[in-house]
């Protein structure tokens, strides 16, 4: 004799498990804004230190736009970099003959891959569960660098 069971799903619990899932997928909106570097929680990895920076990031209808601010420690300049980084298909961005800009979103972190003649840079944007913005930037022959923002 076989016995079959059901399973009734009520609407609050298929409401619970929708809340569940859509909470895994984070709109790329919630890095929209302007967010200052805490340089005394970043990870420079013996690189040269950065003493102040902002990045302001916007993401509306899959083109994302990216302006970064730096001011190195010793340097007597600051360091502006403006980025429109395509679409939310993998937009790619030729700045000039040997510099390439890609950006792509893998799940919730923005990924910004830079290609030059001395190598690749890869820089990583997410937001941390403590509601700081996290930047991880690979470059080549270098250690890995961690970088925390707040948002202004």
């Amino acid at each position: 004799m076989r016995t079959h069971s059901t399973t009734t799903i009520t609407g609050a619990a298929l409401a619970a498990i929708l809340f569940a899932v859509c909470g895994f997928a984070r709109d790329h909106r919630e890095l929209n804004g302007t967010w200052t570097l805490q340089p005394a929680e970043s990870n420079f990895a013996g690189q040269p230190v950065i003493q102040t920076g902002t990045v302001t990031i916007e993401d509306r209808e899959g083109i994302t736009v990216m302006s970064r601010n730096f001011v190195y420690e010793g340097a007597a300049e600051t360091y502006f970099y403006s980025d429109s980084l395509g679409d939310e298909h993998d937009g790619t961005i030729h700045a000039a003959k040997d510099l390439k800009t890609r950006t792509r979103w893998d799940h919730d972190v923005l990924k910004v891959t830079t290609t030059q003649s001395g190598g690749t840079t890869i820089e990583s944007y997410f937001l941390a569960a403590d509601g700081t913005m996290r930047v991880n930037v690979e470059r080549p022959e270098r250690q890995a660098i961690t970088l925390i923002f707040t948002r202004k």
